[in-house]
């Protein structure tokens, strides 16, 4: 009996080769991608603009922008193929972030798509393009590095002023306090514990912490 034929479709292959052919075989297209918020507002006017700059297939969402998975957006990502470009509006119909957009547009450059902006006239295949990403990406690590610094002079400010970081303590100021006495008085950790209701490694770590304050 003769074995049956297997069939490697090649269409949806992820191995290198198929990916290669893919490439070789596939004609370059654009595909759109258009954004609006809320049903009160219309993605009409991005259609259009998208159409007129020649995409093929056009993708759009409904929702907010900062919202980390977008539908349409995901499948239009997934459409794109090595050679195409993807167009949009606007760099904030794609983007939830600088950071954000950055990422985006260098997993479409790892991939060999392109990105292009209507609005902005940002486009990725050409070289004032490709110049223009590297900036925003310094602007995007940038704002990154200030929001950091800021963050850790925040916290280190803070705790200059007694503000404690993390859970909040099981035993206040005045229990430790009275708890430190009843040890000097004779009872024993556990009693001690039981009577503010802590586990006795819990009163031991609060005790250790007053000590080296």
């Amino acid at each position: 009996m003769p074995k049956p034929k297997i069939i490697h479709d090649t269409t949806s292959c992820s191995c290198l080769k198929c990916q290669a052919e893919r490439a070789r075989t596939h004609a370059p297209t654009h595909i759109g991608y258009a954004r609006v918020s809320t049903d009160d507002q219309q993605t009409a006017q991005q259609i259009a603009q998208l159409k007129a700059d020649g995409c093929t297939q056009i993708f759009s969402d409904t929702i907010s922008g900062t919202k980390t998975s977008r539908p349409a957006l995901d499948k239009c990502l997934a459409a794109l193929q090595p050679g195409d470009t993807l167009v949009i509006w606007k760099l904030d119909r794609l983007g939830r972030s600088l950071r954000h957009l950055i990422d985006v547009a260098e997993a479409l450059r790892d991939r060999g798509v392109a990105l292009r902006s209507l609005t902005e006239g940002f486009d990725t295949s050409t070289s004032a393009g490709k110049m223009l990403f590297h900036v925003l990406g310094a602007v995007a690590q940038f704002e990154r590095d200030i929001i950091q610094e800021r963050t850790l002079l925040g916290i280190a400010q803070a705790r200059r002023d007694g503000i404690l970081f993390g859970p909040k303590p099981k035993l206040k100021r005045e229990q430790l306090i009275k708890a430190q006495q009843m040890l000097l008085d004779g009872h024993t950790p556990a009693s001690i514990a039981r009577a503010f209701n802590v586990n006795r490694s819990t009163l031991w770590r609060a005790l250790k912490r007053r000590d080296a304050a």
